[in-house]
């Protein structure tokens, strides 16, 4: 959002508001213009779809740049939730089926969600119930750290199950 700085305000009449955010009154832009010369500030329209429009006397080049900080800030604080995928086939062996397991629960643990999906390949296409109880006994041994964000779901040869990192009580505080 840019804001209309100096010489480009051109309304009749202008509230301005002090460096400190007290109330001059409502005085013309070229009065407001000349306060603002005279205090070595700059004149920054803050609301223009007031009556009439707010300015306020500011440094503009610190503003801009203290904003550009916390934005910068807010950029670095935030996470992107990835979805992380784990393939199976309705014919997994048990130990197999516990690497799997084992590295949906990192991924989960770091705060991604997890897609997990069965592959059906030729005649186990009959066999669909097999793969959607996998999925379920999956879903099962990650309950303690996920909540399942959609049921199993055959989509062509694929059934896919999404899962989604618990919210603990201690990242809320």
């Amino acid at each position: 959002m840019s804001h209309q700085i100096n010489d480009e305000i051109r309304d009749r009449e202008v509230r301005l508001v002090s460096e400190s955010g007290e109330q001059l009154g409502i005085m013309s832009a070229h009065d407001a213009l000349a306060k603002a010369e005279e205090a070595g500030l700059d004149l920054v329209k803050i609301s223009p779809k007031a009556t009439p429009p707010v300015c306020k006397l500011m440094d503009y080049g610190k503003f801009k740049f203290e904003q550009s900080k916390r934005e910068k800030e807010a950029r670095k604080n935030q996470h992107v939730v990835e979805i992380k995928e784990v393939r199976m086939s309705p014919g997994i062996d048990v130990n197999d089926f516990n690497v799997k397991l084992r590295n949906a629960q990192k991924f989960l643990a770091e705060g991604n969600r997890v897609k997990a999906t069965v592959r059906f390949r030729g005649r186990e296409m009959a066999h669909t119930d097999i793969g959607r109880k996998l999925l379920m006994k999956f879903a099962e041994d990650c309950a303690e750290v996920a909540v399942m964000d959609k049921e199993p779901k055959l989509d062509g040869r694929h059934m896919n199950m999404f899962l989604s990192p618990k919210v603990s009580r201690d990242a809320t505080k």
